[in-house]
C-alpha cells in the first residue's frame, strides 16, 4: 500500500518510518477515477473488541474486527469464492478480508484469493489469533491489536506480517511509544469520543489529507465496495444501514453499478451542506460513518471544529 501520512504539527512527535496512514483509511490519499478499485468483504459476524450494539468509534474501524449482527444465515465458503472471483473479473485489484468468526475461514479465503494474482490481498487477523496463521505467498497479513493493552514490540515473533492496525486513543498519538521496532506498515486507527463534547486532539490536522480528486470523489468511499457476511452490499463497513444491493439476488457486477452505491463514491463536501464553504473541504478526510453513528444523519457534522 503507498505510503499515505501526512502528520500536521500536533503529530510531528509521532515516528513516521512505517507510518502509513493516521485515522483514515491507507487509500484516502489515492487518486480515484470512478471505477471499482476494491472490496472489503466481512467473512463472520466478527469477534472484535468494539460493536454494532455498542457503537464503533474506530477512524479505520472498515478494514478491522468488529462484532455484528446477523440478519440471516451468512455466505458459504463456495458462495464467498465465487464472489472474490467475480470481483477479480470485474477488474478488482485491491481486496481486504475481516470480521472473521475464525481463522480457518480467513485462510481459506486468502489462499484462494493468491491463486488469482490480485495485486493486492490484505488479511486483517487479531493478535490473539497469530499462532494460528500460516503464512500465505502473495497476501498482506495485518495483525490486528489495540493499545496500550498490546505493542507492536510483541509482533517481533511474526516477521512475514506486512502491517499492523492499532487502535490507540488520541491522547496517546503524541507518545508513539506504541510504534516499538515493527519494520511493517502501520495504520494508526484512532478513537473518536461519542460526542464534540469529548474531543481532545486538532480534528483537522487528524483529518488532513492530500488527494487530487477529492473535487469528484469521496477520498474513502470510491471505488469501494462492502459486503457482509449475509451478502448484503454497503458502500462501507460500518455503514450497515446503507444497503445498495443483494448479493442473494444480483450479481456483484449489477450491485456495482446501483446509482445509489455510486452516489457515494461521488459524496463530495461540495454535496455536504455544512461543509460545500468550508476552505478545508478538498483537504479534509470525510468518515461518513464516524459521523453518521454520531448524529444518525449520513450527512451528520458532530466533529467538525469549524462548526463547533
Amino acid at each position: 500500500m503507498e505510503r499515505a501520512v501526512h502528520a500536521g504539527s500536533v503529530f510531528q512527535t509521532i515516528p513516521t518510518q512505517s507510518v502509513v496512514s493516521v485515522a483514515k483509511p491507507p487509500w484516502s490519499s489515492k487518486n480515484h477515477n470512478g471505477k471499482l478499485e476494491r472490496l472489503i468483504l466481512q467473512i463472520g459476524a466478527g469477534k472484535g473488541k468494539f460493536s454494532e450494539v455498542g457503537g464503533i468509534p474506530r477512524s479505520i474501524g472498515c478494514i478491522g474486527n468488529n462484532r455484528f449482527i446477523l440478519r440471516r444465515e451468512p455466505m458459504s465458503l463456495e458462495r464467498m469464492k465465487e464472489l472474490i472471483l467475480e470481483f477479480r473479473k470485474l477488474g478488482g485489484k485491491e481486496l481486504w478480508l475481516t470480521n472473521y468468526d475464525n481463522v480457518e475461514t480467513l485462510l481459506a479465503l486468502a489462499v484462494f484469493a493468491s491463486e488469482l494474482e490480485f495485486p493486492e490481498v490484505y488479511a486483517v487477523v487479531l493478535i490473539d489469533d497469530l499462532d494460528k496463521v500460516t503464512p500465505v505467498e502473495g497476501v498482506n497479513f495485518i495483525a490486528e491489536l489495540s493499545y496500550p493493552e498490546h505493542t507492536l514490540d510483541e509482533l517481533s515473533a511474526y516477521p512475514w506480517l506486512h502491517g499492523a492496525l492499532v487502535v490507540v486513543p488520541p491522547e496517546e498519538l503524541r507518545a508513539g511509544s506504541f510504534l516499538g521496532n515493527f519494520n511493517g506498515e502501520v495504520y494508526l486507527d484512532v478513537l473518536f469520543p461519542g460526542s464534540a463534547r469529548g474531543l481532545n486532539f486538532n480534528v483537522i490536522e487528524l483529518r488532513r489529507i492530500y488527494n487530487p480528486s477529492t473535487e469528484r470523489y469521496h477520498d474513502c468511499l470510491a471505488g469501494t465496495v462492502a459486503v457482509t457476511a449475509e451478502g448484503y452490499v454497503l458502500p462501507c463497513p460500518l455503514l450497515r444501514n446503507y444497503v445498495v444491493g443483494d448479493l442473494t439476488r444480483m450479481t456483484l457486477k449489477e450491485a456495482v453499478r446501483k446509482k445509489r452505491l455510486r452516489a457515494f463514491w461521488k459524496m463530495t463536501k461540495d454535496k455536504i451542506e455544512a461543509c460545500s464553504t468550508c476552505p478545508f473541504k478538498y483537504i479534509c478526510h470525510d468518515c461518513r460513518a464516524l459521523e453518521y453513528q454520531a448524529t444518525g444523519e449520513i450527512d451528520g457534522m458532530e466533529y467538525c471544529p469549524m462548526l463547533l
